[in-house]
């Protein structure tokens, strides 16, 4: 059997290999499994794909361009760099495609409010364009630190109509607002609707945004061979929870040829407490109703972790990732702060792009890497994010 079978996973019960599942009251259980329900029943339906593909294509603007970064590659000189334009996204980036997929559902099954999370904003943005384009109020959940950090996305959640709930217990970042926003859920799970921001959380959770981002694998993938006449080298990403990789990696995950990287927050270095880099310095285990690797002291509860890039300072990551991992198929790697700083300066002054600093992670990683290959070679980035919502943080960082 082929384990890297698409269709197969998860299983019936959300596992992907040995990760995944409901680890869930009973009650809680019941709620997961209608949505699961009314996404089965829904997701292919000709009404709600054209609804879906119409929004892609005249909302969001779809299919993201592939760029190539002709003076990346002549700097680092070796294989030629391409970019999978998910900044050009409205809303700035990939969050958008899994955010309109979710609050339709929402919409389907007659629920009053959307709940979710956000570190970087980038989710909570989306989230609240979504649900202003489809008319269902929207909360968001979001650590002290990250509201301070990420102020350009506050503003436009406010903007957009959502209602904004300043986080400051723990660490005051994304895990703490994971934790917020489930309990507020809680409250009335027949009546809300948690849009997860990323493929984790129990099962269907990491099954359906890794459907919705699926179209940016299937269209990079296409797009390669339309303009280049051949698949790439390296496809590569950055991992957090890990819906933009997921959703790129998804289209080439059959290509034996192509060699998958995703590329974790080493944060200021896995020798120290102050990383995120769950799948390279994780232990299994379970967290906020699912099972994945993730970071966590000896009594089992989760760590405060770190990262430059608000989006990524997670403690857990997605249940597909941990089994592609286990089984070979993608290989995870870290990048440090001052690494990631370095890549966003680079590419901004070099190709014009200021990238978000969760996406630099991966630029940090082909600028490692790009000038040890052949020229004839390729290496596909996810350009998951733009850097609007970092330059002051960056700036002030680095004193500009």
């Amino acid at each position: 059997m082929n384990t890297l079978n698409k269709s197969a996973l998860p299983d019936e019960n959300g596992y992907f290999g040995e990760y995944g599942g409901q680890i869930i009251p009973p009650e809680l259980k019941q709620v997961m499994d209608e949505i699961c329900r009314a996404y089965l029943d829904i997701k292919d339906t000709r009404e709600f794909q054209d609804e879906l593909q119409d929004l892609y294509t005249h909302y969001v603007g779809r299919p993201s361009p592939v760029f190539l970064a002709r003076r990346l590659t002549e700097k680092l000189g070796g294989a030629r760099i391409l970019f999978k334009r998910e900044d050009l996204n409205h809303t700035g980036a990939h969050k958008i495609n899994h955010c309109l997929g979710e609050a339709l559902l929402a919409k389907f099954m007659g629920k009053t409010k959307v709940l979710a999370e956000t570190g970087a904003g980038q989710h909570g943005v989306a989230l609240a364009t979504a649900c202003a384009l489809v008319g269902i109020d929207c909360e968001i959940h979001m650590g002290e630190i990250d509201i301070k950090k990420e102020h350009p996305n506050v503003t436009k959640m406010k903007i957009l109509g959502c209602k904004l709930v300043p986080v400051s217990r723990g660490t005051k970042t994304l895990k703490d607002a994971v934790d917020s926003a489930f309990e507020e859920y809680l409250r009335d799970p027949a009546n809300f609707f948690y849009a997860i921001g990323s493929v984790v959380g129990p099962h269907p959770f990491p099954m359906m945004v890794r459907d919705f981002q699926s179209v940016v694998g299937r269209e990079a993938r296409q797009q390669c061979l339309d303009e280049y006449g051949r698949l790439p080298d390296i496809v590569t990403a950055c991992v957090g929870g890990g819906s933009n990789a997921i959703g790129l990696f998804t289209g080439f995950l059959d290509d034996e040829s192509v060699q998958l990287i995703g590329v974790e927050p080493g944060g200021k270095g896995l020798d120290t407490p102050y990383h995120a880099a769950t799948l390279s310095k994780g232990v299994k285990g379970s967290i906020h109703g699912f099972e994945c690797y993730n970071l966590q002291d000896e009594k089992g509860e989760p760590l405060p972790v770190h990262s430059i890039a608000s989006g990524l300072d997670y403690p857990g990551v997605g249940p597909q990732h941990c089994h592609l991992k286990d089984i070979g198929r993608v290989s995870y790697v870290s990048i440090n702060d001052q690494e990631c700083l370095e890549a966003f300066m680079t590419l901004s002054r070099t190709e014009g792009l200021i990238p978000a600093l969760e996406s630099a992670h991966a630029v940090a990683h082909v600028m490692k890497i790009a000038g040890t290959m052949d020229r004839e070679k390729i290496i596909l980035i996810n350009l998951s994010g733009r850097g609007d919502k970092d330059a002051d943080f960056v700036a002030e960082t680095l004193n500009l």
